[in-house]
């Protein structure tokens, strides 16, 4: 197949800012990295989204747009459409014109019981601002076929993993996101990958040092250095029954919450998020067909040293190895912008984004809507 260059456009449940990655792809098995950027959004805009996530919360069709989330639809998608062009007139420059813009949105509602998920982001908008054919709502099809919607990103995964040289002689492995919520692509050397939501990421340390600290989040974990561990706290966690269902399932940001750590010092509640992020994502092995020979954390969580250390202390017991994305030659701050201009070829394509295992769809779905600027 013949590859085609594409922007892929990412901003997470952790709400920090737009990630961009470009990508040359046959969205099968050609995989050519190129240059990432990431845009942070600034304090109050990022209060703005927060808002906008209670008045979400109103929303009963896909198309609801109750309260000022049409203004907050139309300013998020303005602001991606400016994150492109410094894009491309920086550092992907050297990479040319891209065809094609994988689109994702800011997800404000995530119901997958209700086959309900809503991503503030007008694809039209966005492509009569840059001037290029975009690919967005991509989770609606898996759901119309009894998916969850949700993890999107495996293909990619499974793309990755076969095509790293690192990776040779390392399967079954295992790619981690820990964004605001966590989750795992656990590929095989052969078949379709199996992919769910582990649980809390960096959502609920960023809630809670917010709200008793007043900084967006713990940089490089320093908060949760002068903390403890409430072993306790952590077992109430992982008692909730997320925990023991199977996989695919999938979460929203807000069901899960700060109920557990009211009453903890700072320091001891960020410590204990953090370990609550990586014992949830270890849980995980139980549902899996093998246990990993590797895992590769993505997502702005591997730059918290503490979900890192737990995470290599209860991999290695398990006789399994933990590394960074950048150990294994990838950009992890780029890696899901990277996949959503990958999923956004193979939609071009009608290939299929999720299957089965990985959502719960009754069979491997494509989808995707797209849309070309207006001449």
């Amino acid at each position: 197949m013949a590859t085609i260059c594409a922007i892929g456009l990412m901003s997470g449940t952790s709400m920090d800012g737009i990630d961009l990655a470009m990508l040359r792809t046959d969205g099968v098995d050609i995989v050519e990295r190129g240059p990432g950027l990431s845009v942070p959004y600034e304090a109050a805009f990022r209060d703005r989204i927060a808002a906008g996530l209670e008045v979400a919360k109103r929303i009963e069709t896909r198309t609801d747009r109750p309260g000022d989330l049409a203004a907050l639809e139309r300013e998020i998608t303005r602001r991606h459409a400016g994150a492109v062009k410094a894009f491309l007139n920086g550092q992907a420059r050297a990479w040319g014109k891209p065809e094609l813009i994988g689109f994702h949105g800011q997800t404000v509602l995530h119901r997958p019981q209700q086959a309900l998920t809503v991503q503030l982001g007008d694809g039209r908008l966005l492509a009569d601002l840059t001037g290029l054919p975009v690919v967005f709502d991509m989770r609606a099809e898996d759901m119309r076929h009894g998916g969850q919607g949700a993890p999107l990103v495996p293909a990619y995964h499974a793309a990755l993993a076969r095509s790293l040289p690192r990776l040779t002689g390392k399967f079954p492995v295992v790619f981690v996101n820990v964004g605001g919520i966590s989750n795992i692509t656990y590929v095989p050397l052969e078949g379709d990958p199996v992919a769910f939501d582990t649980g809390p990421g960096n959502g609920l340390i960023d809630q809670w040092v917010a709200r008793e600290a007043g900084v967006s989040f713990d940089a490089d974990g320093a908060i949760a250095a002068k903390g403890v561990v409430n072993e306790q706290i952590v077992g109430r966690y992982l008692g909730k029954p997320f925990f023991a269902e199977p996989g695919p399932k999938s979460l929203d940001r807000g069901d899960f919450t700060l109920a557990e750590v009211d009453g903890l010092e700072l320091a001891d509640g960020a410590r204990t998020l953090a370990a609550v992020t990586a014992a949830a994502i270890l849980k995980a092995v139980e549902h899996l067909p093998q246990a990993p020979a590797l895992w590769i954390v993505c997502g702005g969580g591997r730059k918290n040293p503490h979900i890192m250390h737990e995470l290599r202390a209860g991999a290695e017991a398990l006789g399994a190895e933990v590394i960074s994305a950048e150990q294994a030659d990838l950009d992890g701050d780029a890696t899901e912008a990277e996949a959503w201009a990958y999923l956004a070829a193979r939609s071009l394509k009608s290939l299929p984004l999720t299957f089965p295992t990985t959502t719960g769809c009754g069979k491997p779905v494509s989808g995707g809507v797209l849309v070309k600027p207006l001449p």
